[in-house]
């Protein structure tokens, strides 16, 4: 055993930007791997800051707070994009780990410039242009139907707004934005890559999002997705091609529609763990965030093998209430074959807001999907208050 292979304890202390259930689960994935974490959120008991044990309360983009938690962390990462990449990057730059790079952060957390990122390095995406002011013209001239999306701050459905024809130019976004070309998808796909500090990548097999309509938030994932070999290879290798081009370390989700005539186009990428991903946590060998915390930490990438087919469901606060959650129907889910209940830990519910999430494992992934829709109908949160 090389000296190079011998780590004190804990391994490393991890900086967690985002205190959301992405940092809760990568909380826990940094314990099973012997490191410490630190979280910074500005809630008081922020899902990731139950279970770290360390939060520092403040804001995304408050240089000082910032500086606070990654001057006393080994390595330290994000849950969400938007925060503050400047004052990320003079850390950097100062010799601090950070991962994914501030500077890559900074290129996708403005929508505009990640859609430049992928046309210069040949990644085919949807037609786009920029609108720094909505104009009901510029959008005829463009042609319907078209998407304008937010260029910052837009997540789950925010800061996105699909035109079918000039009579819903009404709802126009009323900011900087970009408007493409809407894509008649037969699927909507998403592929998760790791790439290490090394280079080295590993990719998990292609999965099939089915959003909620209205609020575009993802309601069903299947893994694996319902699509040809060929097209589940394509889509990894342009996954990886994706990746390659940020030449960042850390886990990334890659969104693609896979159109009527058979292409496949990259929609956007987040630089970090993904909602496409929450199955890996039983379904395959080794899940995102473990897979996250190896890429950012230097350690060998583990292996990204599906063990069992999955479905996986949101599980969203109920339209008509808000307050401290309340749960029903939790014994009857669990009493489904396969069932895995995760709750985020949040203090209160409010409409579509995202508290939990089901995955169902089963040898058919028909027999997945179908426990997973009843799981849906079943296990409900809602709240004590109307909102």
């Amino acid at each position: 055993m090389s000296s190079a292979d011998t780590h004190p304890y804990p391994i490393a202390r991890i900086g967690i930007i985002g205190g959301g259930q992405l940092g809760r689960m990568m909380v826990q994935a940094a314990h099973r791997l012997g490191c410490t974490c630190v979280v910074l959120d500005p809630t008081p008991g922020s899902p990731a800051g139950q279970v770290s044990g360390h939060q520092i309360v403040g804001d995304f983009h408050d240089p000082a707070r910032l500086r606070e938690l990654v001057e006393s962390c080994d390595v330290s990462t994000f849950d969400i994009e938007d925060i503050g990449s400047d004052t990320l990057i003079e850390l950097e730059a100062e010799g601090n780990e950070i991962h994914p790079s501030p500077r890559v952060l900074a290129e996708i957390q403005d929508k505009l410039t990640q859609k430049r990122l992928m046309a210069n390095a040949g990644i085919p995406t949807a037609d786009f242009i920029e609108m720094p002011t909505p104009d009901a013209d510029a959008f005829a001239e463009f042609g319907y139907p078209l998407v304008q999306k937010a260029r910052r701050g837009g997540y789950d459905g925010r800061g996105v707004a699909v035109m079918k024809s000039p009579n819903d130019f009404g709802r126009n976004l009323p900011v900087p934005s970009l408007i493409e070309r809407f894509v008649p998808a037969s699927k909507e796909l998403a592929v998760l890559v790791a790439r290490g500090r090394n280079g080295e990548t590993r990719c998990y097999p292609p999965v099939e999002m089915v959003f909620r309509p209205g609020e575009n938030v993802l309601d069903l994932l299947l893994a694996p997705a319902n699509v040809s070999a060929e097209i589940a290879d394509a889509a990894r290798q342009l996954a990886i091609r994706t990746v390659d081009a940020m030449n960042a370390a850390g886990i990334f989700g890659i969104e693609m529609f896979l159109t009527e005539t058979g292409d496949l186009l990259v929609n956007e990428v987040a630089p970090r763990t993904h909602n496409s991903g929450h199955h890996t946590i039983e379904a395959c060998v080794t899940d995102q965030f473990e897979q996250h915390l190896r890429a950012i930490l230097g350690l060998p990438l583990g292996s990204t093998e599906q063990l069992a087919p999955a479905a996986m469901i949101n599980l969203l606060g109920a339209a008509d209430k808000s307050g401290r959650p309340v749960i029903e129907g939790m014994a009857e889910s669990l009493a489904i074959e396969g069932v895995s209940v995760h709750l985020y830990g949040k203090a209160a519910t409010k409409p579509f807001r995202k508290m939990g999430h089901v995955t169902v494992l089963d040898a058919d992934l028909d027999a997945a999907r179908r426990k997973a829709e009843k799981v849906r109908d079943t296990l409900i949160i809602s709240g004590e208050n109307h909102p």
